[in-house]
């Protein structure tokens, strides 16, 4: 945080250098100092700032004893970024990639184009991701590998967002996970959810009078009712989704698991976050004793399994006896 305040306080002095300079008051080192309560020092450093960033054609006047801008059209912009900052602009459309195939994706590179055009001419961002006043950085030099992208029907994600902030009820064509057929269901939106490039809703559904949740992408038909409705104060998003573990809980209730991974996987086991509530111990040797608390049974079967032979599930019971039938059923699926 104090780096923070520092660097707008040098923002802010360099402005009112800029500021000086093209009123032509020919201000120098001192007259800068005083004002602006620094050391000369400090005035120089801003000045090759000004010159090594922004290219500014600062001279110096020996008659009138101050600096000036030898193009009377030069000025800086407001938006000044360090280079770190402009290091992750030139990133910018690599994060982009988890949003592809939203609506988001085309709002987020409006955005970044605002940012990216109220640059100065001489920091710019070339094809290849570089910038001026980096130590040759360039964007070729970095791979950003998101999760996959998901297609949603942009007027799916736009009526849907409509519905949620308006508090309207919606109709829609929803597709289950077992169902190759589409079902109509009228639903109230409460609580949306992006995890993992997925994104989901939590609504109320009139068919089935309960509260459930949804992804965007297998929607289609989106249309906003007139109804209006109000989301109940018993509604606790917290049951649906855990931001470390996953979104489909199963009826609310929490359970501690408890996990023994192989030693072969030890420095990977040891050093990977699991949940905000975990326990991870590595044991002589080499395996490791992992434990959390979430409702996510769901996400936590489909974890469990991907570890494949690399892992042992101690608790609770009733859920090692749902690993064992999942691995009875695959092993019938290959016999």
């Amino acid at each position: 945080m104090e780096h923070i305040r520092e660097e707008k306080v040098r923002i802010n002095r360099i402005l009112k250098i800029d500021d000086a300079i093209r009123a032509n008051k020919y201000p120098n080192a001192s007259t800068l100092a005083k004002e602006l309560e620094v050391t000369q020092r400090t005035i120089l450093r801003d000045l090759d700032y000004l010159r090594d960033m922004y290219r500014a054609p600062i001279e110096y006047d020996y008659t009138k004893r101050g600096f000036y801008y030898s193009e009377p059209n030069f000025f800086i912009k407001s938006v000044i970024l360090t280079e770190g900052e402009l290091f992750s602009i030139a990133l910018f459309d690599q994060f982009l990639e988890q949003y592809r195939n939203t609506p988001l994706e085309g709002q987020l590179r409006a955005i970044f184009d605002k940012i990216r055009t109220s640059l100065p001419d001489n920091v710019t961002l070339d094809s290849a991701g570089s910038f001026a006043g980096s130590s040759g950085f360039s964007r070729t030099q970095t791979t950003f590998i998101p999760d996959a992208p998901v297609s949603i029907d942009p007027k799916v994600f736009e009526g849907i967002f409509k519905a949620l902030g308006e508090h309207k009820t919606f109709t829609g064509k929803y597709r289950s996970l077992s169902s190759v057929e589409y079902k109509e269901r009228t639903l109230d939106p409460y609580h949306a959810i992006c995890h993992r490039g997925y994104w989901y809703i939590i609504c109320y559904s009139h068919e089935n009078e309960t509260t459930r949740t949804y992804l965007f992408q297998r929607f289609k038909d989106i249309k906003l009712t007139k109804r209006h409705f109000q989301i109940p104060e018993s509604f606790n998003k917290d049951l649906f989704f855990d931001r470390h573990m996953g979104v489909f809980n199963t009826g609310g209730e929490s359970y501690t698991f408890e996990f023994i991974l192989h030693k072969d996987i030890g420095t990977y086991a040891a050093e990977r976050f699991y949940h905000q509530t975990q326990t991870v111990e590595q044991r002589p040797d080499g395996s490791v004793y992992v434990r959390f608390t979430t409702n996510q049974i769901a996400e936590v079967l489909r974890w469990a399994l991907s570890q494949g032979d690399m892992i042992t599930v101690l608790n609770p019971p009733e859920f090692v006896e749902t690993v064992k039938e999942k691995i009875e059923k695959m092993h019938k699926l290959y016999k």
